[in-house]
């Protein structure tokens, strides 16, 4: 994500606390269209994932996608080759979204129904939408988008500010390698393999 995509989502966030500081969300008729809100906002992020799902499956593209994954610096893991078709990488992709935003609404429900908080509903709410016009997935299958420049596959990794980890409460790792030279080293180490 560029430098002007992560200021804009550092302003929003910081937007949204300002606003949701001015918002009396002691008056129950308020809670409950602050709850409201939440709850369709969500219904509209997940039903727009699901139905991108949908329309993976329909497309089918059997095209293979080869790349080799970054090593896993907290598990001590080094690199691997790994090889899919472009279906299976946007449905792997698309379902780490739908995890995440799962996560999100049971991080919301806790904060929400146990330490009473509120403000966060009403952050997520926007924030969550806001996700959804981020989010690669829906730009090529719902939108219709190319394939090129950030969309292209492999996905690079977002940055700390990406609106991603704004919504969804985790950090993403360094973006794959997609160069001659890298798969060519996976592969040596890797060694002869049944071509799909």
């Amino acid at each position: 994500m560029n430098n002007l995509g992560a200021m804009n989502n550092i302003a929003i966030s910081t937007g949204l606390m300002l606003v949701a500081r001015k918002i009396p969300f002691d008056e129950p008729q308020v809670l409950v269209y602050t709850r409201i809100g939440y709850v369709v906002a969500q219904a509209i992020i997940l039903g727009a994932y699901y139905y991108a799902v949908a329309v993976i499956k329909k497309k089918n593209d059997l095209t293979l996608l080869k790349y080799v994954e970054p090593p896993n610096q907290m598990t001590g893991e080094s690199s691997k080759l790994v090889i899919l078709t472009v279906r299976d990488y946007d449905l792997y992709e698309l379902t780490k979204t739908i995890r995440a935003a799962f996560g999100a609404i049971a991080m919301m429900l806790f904060l929400h129904l146990y330490w009473g908080y509120t403000q966060p509903l009403f952050q997520q709410a926007i924030l969550g939408v806001k996700a959804l016009y981020d989010a690669k997935e829906l730009k090529l299958h719902v939108l219709g988008k190319p394939a090129e420049g950030d969309l292209r596959r492999p996905f690079k990794a977002g940055g700390f500010f990406s609106s991603t980890h704004l919504y969804c409460f985790y950090i993403i790792g360094a973006g794959p390698q997609t160069d001659a030279a890298a798969i060519a080293e996976a592969e040596k180490k890797v060694g002869p393999r049944d071509e799909y």
